[in-house]
């Protein structure tokens, strides 16, 4: 007896069928994607537009990478600020930290009391400017090369290179007069201010402003703050440019697996005192006050 065609083509389709179902259950199930984390140390206004801001420089970067990230399965951390930075250092996870908002120095000081291990895992946009970025305002707003002194402190000390061939650097120790160290820097026409809680701080810095501009020397402030009370001109960076940096970093990351060192803001603009200007005879040139660096 001939088998009825009907019958066949009923048979081959549910063999189809099976071999479909077969293949279905031994695929492995979807991995879910990589995923970021922006970690907040308060909930200010500022903080809340940081993070809102990151957030969406961040997506794009991890969507374009989903295939790439889902097979690392590792976890990027974003930290805003050094009480987020403390709260992302001590996790225990299989995650990088990308630190922003926080001072090389308060940076170091986290870093250095964690494991070796776990310390190769963090990376930062430092808050202040670099060092480089701010002898070269110095140089434009003198229109020549200017003698520039910088203080370090005992726990900024791993500056020292940053600032080789671009200052005369002071190295002070823990019971050493600020008084006195601003006095020894008196021969460069320009001081260098870096974030050092143990030179710099809210106590002192009105007399440090005053007592240099009584000696007719220019202070390269860390902030936009400082050129506000009284500092000659900074470079500084805004959310934007913080934001952008970082997400460069974590686009890095995701493409090759290697973290990047941390580094002071690539983009920045400048704040200049004009009063303070005029007071010290300079006459400062458009090119100084449109020195800056523009984020892509």
């Amino acid at each position: 007896m001939w088998p009825d065609p009907a019958l066949m083509r009923l048979r081959a389709l549910a063999a189809g069928l099976a071999f479909i179902a077969s293949a279905a259950l031994a695929a492995p199930p979807e991995t879910p994607g990589y995923r970021f984390q922006i970690v907040t140390g308060d909930t200010s206004g500022t903080t809340t537009r940081i993070a809102e801001d990151l957030y969406k420089r961040l997506v794009p970067t991890f969507a374009a990478f989903r295939t790439e990230l889902a097979q690392r399965r590792r976890l990027v951390l974003v930290a805003i600020g050094p009480d987020a930075l403390r709260q992302a250092a001590a996790r225990r996870c299989d995650c990088v930290v990308i630190a922003t908002f926080t001072s090389s120095q308060v940076w170091r000081s986290i870093v250095a009391d964690l494991p070796p291990a776990r310390a190769k895992g963090m990376t930062a946009v430092y808050a202040e400017p670099a060092p480089a970025d701010q002898v070269r305002l110095a140089t434009l707003l003198y229109r020549r090369p200017v003698r520039v002194a910088a203080i370090l402190g005992p726990e900024t000390g791993f500056l020292l290179p940053a600032l080789a061939g671009q200052a005369e650097v002071l190295q002070a120790k823990r019971d050493d007069d600020v008084g006195d160290l601003l006095a020894r820097t008196g021969r460069s026409e320009v001081l260098l201010a870096l974030p050092d809680s143990a030179i710099y701080n809210p106590e002192n810095i009105r007399n440090i402003l005053l007592s240099t501009y009584r000696r007719k020397q220019g202070v390269i402030g860390f902030s936009a703050d400082m050129v506000k009370v009284g500092a000659l001109a900074t470079t500084y960076s805004d959310i934007e440019d913080i934001n952008a940096q970082a997400a460069e970093m974590a686009a890095r990351f995701v493409a090759t697996g290697e973290l990047p060192p941390p580094q002071f803001p690539h983009y920045f603009r400048t704040a200049i005192n004009e009063g303070v200007a005029r007071s010290l005879d300079i006459a400062v040139s458009e090119e100084a006050r449109r020195f800056a660096r523009a984020r892509p």
